[in-house]
């Protein structure tokens, strides 16, 4: 009886506290809510205490009200494949040196960095795959703790593949430079057992998702960019280790055998997917699996300077990235939008948006790739991806109408993330 009389106490506490709590009302001329396939006319979202209350009407009164004229709303963008401890550099081999040479407190604040370009653009969500030294739970905790501003932060602490394969950090370098051989604890793994051990490592130092590297890749210098890497056990004991302990799992796959042994092994997504034949494609969808097609490395490899054989595998992987996508919509494949940024310039994530598009994705499926579609990717379609009562109050607007020119996605002016304003530029 007494707990039954605490429960409700705490929550009638609560209700009084949401109630007393200030009312701002965010305004404009349309509204896109993640929802459907058009837009709602006029945009009225109204906040307290970091949730949106309610999604339409009037303005209640004495509320604060950010009135944002000829634009529309959106719900906080989401990024799905992101490395914000990770600098974009076009030379290759300076930027492996630069890796090298710098101390992990220079990279920690170079991060800080990336995480507001992110942020400013639109995206307060993203999935972060793959980094080092714990940078990305480190700026994870401090965005989480409002030490610095930034996007929420989804983290993998170490992406896991085989030695020698695209997740070995110490593939390409002469041996011993890195003072050990790569083992679990560096994301590298070669059994079933290993792969067990390396999820339960870093769930344990702080990783909210498992990623893992089934392929080659592009960026790798001693690999082909679509054999597979990691055998189906281990891609089964990888994935079921995370299920077991509630992680979603990610798969850098360019080739279609190693993206299809994550699949069937029932891996949450295939990053990149290049070269993906229609049989996994169909595979893909018979089993939910998610594409997140990255298009947006394009952008930064295309000026970059590579090694030759770097080169050509980045030449061959841009020619089949169109063909890729046009034939997963063709299939029905499930689409969420990520963009590797890191090999382009962070800031820049809005680009997927046009490229999507412009491989045949309608545009308001486009747009929820990048929110709804992409929240339910996550596990977090219950707090954001959508502007409706009760989510996260994550909000952004664009001039003019998104459905008639996605472009406008690139010039994101207005950004609040939990009920707090960080971009607008509109304020008087």
């Amino acid at each position: 009886m007494r707990s039954l009389l605490l429960c409700l106490s705490v929550l009638l506490s609560a209700i009084v506290l949401m109630a007393q709590a200030p009312v701002t009302v965010v305004k404009a001329a349309r509204m896109f809510d993640g929802k459907g396939d058009h837009l709602i006319v006029p945009g009225v979202v109204v906040i307290s205490g970091g949730r949106i209350q309610s999604v339409g009407g009037a303005a209640p009164a004495g509320a604060k009200v950010i009135d944002l004229g000829d634009a529309t709303l959106l719900p906080g963008l989401i990024d799905a494949h992101t490395h914000l401890t990770m600098d974009f550099d076009l030379d290759y081999n300076a930027a492996r040196l630069k890796a090298l040479d710098r101390t992990i407190a220079e990279s920690a604040i170079r991060a800080t960095v990336n995480a507001r370009k992110t942020l400013m653009a639109g995206f307060t969500t993203v999935r972060d795959v793959g980094s080092q030294d714990f940078l990305d739970v480190g700026l994870r905790n401090s965005i989480n703790a409002g030490l610095v501003p930034g996007p929420r932060m989804l983290v993998s602490v170490h992406a896991l593949g085989a030695t020698g394969g695209h997740c070995d950090d110490g593939a390409g370098f002469k041996f011993g430079l890195l003072n050990h051989e790569s083992g679990p604890e560096d994301g590298v793994i070669n059994s079933a057992d290993q792969a067990r051990f390396a999820v339960r490592w870093n769930i344990k130092y702080g990783a909210d998702i498992i990623k893992t590297c089934a392929t080659g890749g592009v960026l790798s210098p001693t690999d082909d960019v679509d054999v597979p890497q990691l055998t189906e056990g281990e891609l089964e004991a990888l994935v079921t280790a995370a299920h077991e302990l509630r992680r979603k799992t990610a798969a850098h796959a360019h080739g279609s055998e190693g993206a299809k042994r994550a699949v069937l092994a029932g891996i949450d997504s295939i990053e990149h997917g290049t070269f993906l034949d229609d049989e996994t494609l169909r595979l893909m969808r018979e089993r939910g699996t998610y594409l997140v097609p990255t298009l947006s490395v394009r952008s930064g490899i295309a000026e970059a300077k590579f090694p030759p054989l770097v080169r050509e595998k980045a030449d061959m992987a841009m020619k089949a990235q169109d063909s890729l996508v046009r034939r997963a919509l063709a299939i029905g494949v499930k689409i969420a939008l990520g963009t590797d940024a890191a090999v382009y310039p962070h800031g820049d994530n809005a680009l997927e948006f046009v490229l999507m598009a412009a491989d045949g994705m309608p545009t308001a499926q486009a747009l929820r790739a990048g929110t709804s579609t992409a929240a339910d990717l996550l596990g977090l379609a219950g707090k954001i991806g959508t502007l409706e009562g009760g989510k996260l109050a994550d909000i952004v607007a664009v001039p003019g109408n998104p459905l008639e020119d996605i472009k406008v996605t690139q010039s994101v002016f207005f950004v609040m993330k939990e009920g707090t304003v960080y971009r607008n530029d509109r304020a008087k």
